[in-house]
């Protein structure tokens, strides 16, 4: 069984972008673009990693973060949140809610390999 991620991102060239980056480093990419029905995405096949913006269509990734958190399957999940916004109270807010790496947009396809690849830990590489 591969490396799986799951990015929930609702603008299409950075799901393009991250799928592809990631595809080519040996991961299982799935993909998700509503906020509403995320949850639901993570719980059915809860990945390795799990890459979240925070501006989604019908809810935000710090609901669905903090409903992640609750739930004993995903509790530990390594998240990696992403934003447009980096100001200091998102990252905060972020922490409070158990986030494991928050980043800012716009970022290097580096930058995000190897955060994945930093969440995953040492088995992942």
């Amino acid at each position: 069984m591969g490396k799986q991620v799951l990015v929930i991102e609702d603008e299409p060239n950075i799901v393009e972008a991250i799928s592809f980056i990631l595809a080519r480093d040996g991961w299982s990419v799935g993909t998700h673009a509503n906020g509403e029905t995320a949850t639901e995405a993570v719980l059915a096949n809860v990945p390795d990693v799990l890459i979240l913006d925070v501006m989604l269509p019908g809810r935000s990734g710090f609901d669905i973060l903090q409903e992640l958190r609750g739930d004993p399957a995903t509790r530990t999940l390594p998240v990696l949140m992403l934003t447009a916004r980096g100001q200091k109270k998102d990252r905060e807010l972020a922490d409070r809610l158990g986030v494991s790496r928050f980043m800012t947009k716009p970022f290097s396809n580096a930058e995000v390999l190897e955060a994945v690849r930093d969440l995953a830990g040492p088995t992942a590489s």
